[in-house]
């Protein structure tokens, strides 16, 4: 599918990286690995918000025959080593620990969010708020804060994100009167959860919220069913926007016409248009590393939003090699694009993406196609 704007609006190449909020603090050269899937809201001045996940690496993560990984410790930035023969290096964006009984992994990167504020219309930067960045303040997120998805609620934003420590695999929540000055508000789901998007709007009296828990075992549905066993969108209920309990119906599951979603997970917050709540979500096809990341979409029930109404197997948004094509000396990984924000913007919606766990990716997509 093609659109009338789509285009890569911030990378790497972008970041000064001696504003950083590690710079001079860890005794070693850095560098920026991607700079991408960001949180979007309109701000109320009504130019765009884009929270960037800013991925810090070590430039040389192996030395004195040790890994080495980033860790946040009460303020300050430390660098642990791990001896070569007690991890796989496979892959250069984080090892695995030989010999644990179960997966323990740590990252030669630390992720901060840098607010970058972008015009109305979402296709040029106005100003990169190095001054705002959020970085990790708490023990749960010693390794960083990844993945932000915004909501605005009324006059309330909230912002979820995913922290990553030794301790738990959690998401946390922020929340702010201007979308530009954010409150940490500590963790709201304590299990591993990536995909936490907060409903734009009540249903009923209470908030709601795509989740999407991961697990080591699913149970089979049974032969002929429609689904497919695997990771799934689920739904989950709050007073307040702090205390979540699960929904008793299921929400998004992947289908089994199709292996192009055998692995699903939350995209950008569903907002309420005259169909029901348009829900953008990314399905992964398996294949090489990481699989197949492409957008899909689905409209759900204004009043019971566990109800899909529509969905299309057919993907909204793609991997985009030609859009990468100016910086592919930066990059790692390809065949992905993951959906993390959206705004209304008239006729059409503008769309924000991470491309290739590098950079940040608006499309403008009209209304006519969800219709």
């Amino acid at each position: 599918m093609t659109f009338a704007f789509n285009r890569l609006v911030f990378s790497p190449l972008d970041i000064e990286l001696a504003r950083s909020p590690l710079a001079g603090k860890i005794g070693a050269e850095t560098y920026i690995l991607g700079a991408f899937n960001p949180g979007m809201t309109r701000l109320p001045n009504g130019n765009l918000l884009l929270m960037v996940r800013v991925a810090e690496a070590l430039k040389q993560p192996i030395f004195d025959g040790h890994i080495h990984a980033i860790r946040w410790d009460d303020g300050a930035y430390a660098l642990d080593p791990w001896p070569l023969n007690l991890v796989d290096t496979a892959d250069p964006r984080k090892f695995m620990m030989r010999g644990a009984g179960w997966k323990v992994m740590a990252l030669t990167s630390l992720s901060w969010l840098l607010p970058v504020e972008l015009s109305a219309d979402g296709r040029g930067v106005v100003a990169v708020h190095y001054d705002r960045a959020i970085v990790p303040r708490a023990s749960y997120q010693c390794y960083g804060v990844e993945d932000a998805r915004i909501s605005r609620v009324g006059e309330r934003w909230l912002m979820t994100t995913c922290s990553v420590s030794p301790e738990r695999h959690s998401t946390t929540l922020y929340s702010s009167g201007d979308a530009m000055d954010w409150q940490l508000e500590g963790i709201v789901l304590d299990h591993q959860n990536k995909d936490m998007v907060i409903f734009e709007g009540l249903v009923g009296d209470k908030y709601w919220a795509q989740t999407r828990p991961l697990g080591d075992l699913y149970f089979a549905y049974p032969p002929g069913s429609e689904w497919r066993a695997g990771p799934s969108i689920n739904l989950a209920t709050s007073p307040d926007a702090l205390h979540w309990k699960p929904y008793d119906r299921p929400g998004i599951r992947p289908h089994a016409a199709t292996l192009a979603t055998a692995r699903m997970g939350g995209g950008t917050p569903p907002i309420l248009t005259e169909q029901g709540w348009l829900s953008l979500w990314h399905g992964v096809e398996p294949a090489g590393v990481v699989g197949i990341y492409r957008t899909y979409w689905s409209i759900l029930d204004r009043d019971d939003p566990s109800v899909v109404l529509r969905s299309d197997h057919n993907p909204l948004i793609e991997p985009d090699a030609a859009l990468t094509d100016p910086i592919k000396d930066l990059m790692y990984l390809d065949n992905v694009v993951f959906t993390t924000g959206i705004v209304d913007a008239g006729d059409h919606y503008i769309v924000a993406s991470g491309e290739a766990d590098l950079a940040c990716r608006i499309t403008h997509i009209p209304k006519t196609v969800f219709a």
